[in-house]
């Protein structure tokens, strides 16, 4: 219970600003409350009546029913009005502060998770934390009309109601037993159905290449493997319902045939009235629903207690590290940047940068070479501060990147790769999602940069033209001079290419590189380059090798100077 109360607290942060419309909702449910213990009365009454040949008694309990279930009615919705608004603002609210924290995951989180992971935990489980209001609300309501209706027939009888209290005894035994057991199937499940999820998602957004492999039987065979899987774990928790609710109902039947005849015997030896009899009966039906109601309010708080600690591992937790950042600000950087001594690796006994070391101007184009596995890409990944150096400074203008908060790293510095993600939305979208400070203006010029702008006037809906999941509908160029124009709104200072032209034909290379060519001297470009021949005029060319700068100079100079880059510059020509 201790683990219920702290979860409790933390949902309350989210439903506090509503605490009025949660009081409004508590007390609808009193009321409810209240109405559900005389209704069986008023039924009994109407009975007895009827047996008595008292119609215009029976006609007035019938009218006071139907005011009676007016009220409850308008109560009802009511309450049904105010759990929704509290539960659609707490889910609104949980999600988007899960939705911030899982992006500010490290990246090495992220590589170790599958995206079900978090899919299952914005959806589900968000969800059975928001209802948690409306669970204790439903719920301890059915609980205290039922505990007033046991009050009522201890004052009828007080022998009834002491068996009545042991019946109820032994059911709620077994279905206290029966929550035990499921919240155990229902943890492994939700792992099962997160690993599920992750892989439905490769799926979906690898469709595309599964059918060029023509691998669909292989995956098709796999995903029905994962579904049996996942569904065995639904059917174990299925079963377990099954058979305890079998012995739980043949309890309650078998109670409902033992009252019956303690009514019966009691009526027989004149101890009680037949119309006390029936009351009695009218409310016995209700009486095993203080179990029901019971086992769904601690099948919903284990529910509860489990969607918060997976909730506040991704918003706490030590299993999802997320990205540290210094508290300095740089408001506007030249874009010098500077390697001293760094030394990194993914994993701690396999170093792939080892004691590297170099200086980039401000606004100058350098390109950065080498064999495959060399750390090229590494070393975008530390200047964005993706990961961070086992040893080592990493410096921009000057400043230690780990002094510097995340707005002086990440608004200066744009990556953009030989594959660029973008998004499903329009061109427009794409462009404005990254720049708060974005005018139709702006919009143009950067395309224009970009080289996209007489791309994007061919279009029938021009920028408004949606691009499709992950830019399906642009080719590879128009995709990376996407990723070029979003920089330029960005106002990023320092542009990183990453094998941007390696894929492309001359064509579509050209036209990159007179996008490049219009942000020569005004940004601080590196270029990681497959093609040597597209870097020929960088002017500075940096060759690595074993993790460190084995060379660097112009493209002339490292001919003369470095063997290992003329001998890769020289097959590339022989190609």
């Amino acid at each position: 219970m201790l683990d219920f109360w702290k979860n409790i607290k933390f949902t309350w942060k989210y439903a506090k600003e509503y605490k009025k419309k949660i009081i409004l909702f508590v007390i609808c449910s009193l009321l409810q409350v209240m109405i559900s213990v005389i209704l069986p009365i008023v039924s009994a009454k109407i009975i007895v009546s009827l047996t008595d040949d008292q119609l215009m008694q029976v006609l007035i309990l019938a009218f006071v029913l139907f005011l009676l279930n007016c009220v409850n009615n308008v109560i009802r919705y009511l309450s049904r009005y105010f759990s929704q608004v509290v539960y659609r603002e707490i889910f609104s609210k949980l999600q988007y502060d899960l939705g911030n924290s899982i992006l500010k995951l490290t990246d090495s989180c992220l590589d170790n998770h599958s995206s079900g992971v978090f899919i299952q935990r914005l959806s589900s489980d968000a969800s059975n934390i928001a209802d948690i209001i409306n669970l204790l609300n439903y719920e301890l309501s059915d609980v205290l009309t039922n505990i007033g209706i046991f009050g009522a027939v201890f004052i009828i009888d007080i022998r009834i109601f002491f068996v009545l209290l042991f019946m109820v005894g032994i059911v709620a035994v077994i279905e206290k037993r029966k929550i035990d057991i499921r919240n155990q199937k229902d943890k492994e499940f939700r792992e099962k159905q997160e690993k599920v999820s992750g892989f439905v998602g490769e799926l979906v957004r690898g469709v595309r290449d599964i059918k060029m492999l023509y691998a669909q039987k292989s995956f098709l065979k796999e995903l029905r493997v994962r579904f049996i899987d996942l569904n065995k774990k639904r059917y174990e928790m299925g079963r377990v319902y099954r058979n305890y609710s079998f012995v739980s109902n043949f309890f309650k039947d078998f109670f409902n045939f033992l009252i019956i005849s303690f009514l019966i015997y009691y009526i027989y030896v004149n101890e009680i009235t037949i119309p006390t009899a029936l009351i009695v009966y009218n409310y016995m039906s209700k009486v095993f629903y203080v179990v029901y109601s019971y086992s769904y309010l601690l099948e919903g708080i284990k529910d509860f207690n489990l969607s918060s600690s997976r909730i506040n591992e991704i918003l706490d937790g030590d299993n999802f590290p997320k990205e540290k950042f210094g508290k300095r600000s740089l408001s506007d950087i030249e874009g010098n940047i500077t390697f001293r001594n760094v030394s990194f690796g993914y994993q701690e006994d396999k170093m792939i940068l080892n004691d590297l070391s170099f200086h980039i101007k401000a606004h100058s184009t350098v390109a950065i070479v080498g064999k495959s596995g060399a750390g090229k890409t590494t070393i975008f990944h530390l200047l964005s501060k993706m990961y961070n150096p086992i040893s080592g400074v990493i410096q921009l203008d000057g400043v230690d990147i780990s002094e510097l908060n995340q707005k002086s790293i990440r608004s200066h510095i744009t990556v953009i790769s030989q594959n660029p993600y973008i998004f499903n939305v329009s061109i427009r979208d794409n462009l404005r999602f990254v720049s708060d400070d974005f005018s139709e203006e702006k919009m143009k010029e950067a395309c224009h940069l970009a080289c996209l702008d007489e791309f994007i006037q061919a279009l029938p809906e021009r920028y408004d033209t949606v691009v499709g999941e992950g830019g399906v509908q642009l080719s590879g160029g128009q995709r990376q001079r996407l990723a070029i124009a979003r920089a330029l709104v960005q106002k990023s200072d320092i542009i990183l290419f990453d094998e941007a032209t390696s894929a492309l034909d001359n064509i579509t290379q050209t036209r990159i590189q007179e996008a490049i060519q219009h942000l020569q001297k005004k940004h601080t470009i590196v270029i990681i380059a497959h093609r040597l021949s597209t870097i020929v005029d960088c002017d500075q060319i940096l060759f690595l090798e074993n993790g460190k700068i084995a060379a660097k100079g112009s493209h002339n100079e490292l001919l003369k100077n470095c063997p290992s880059y003329k001998e890769l510059y020289d097959a590339e020509i022989e190609k």
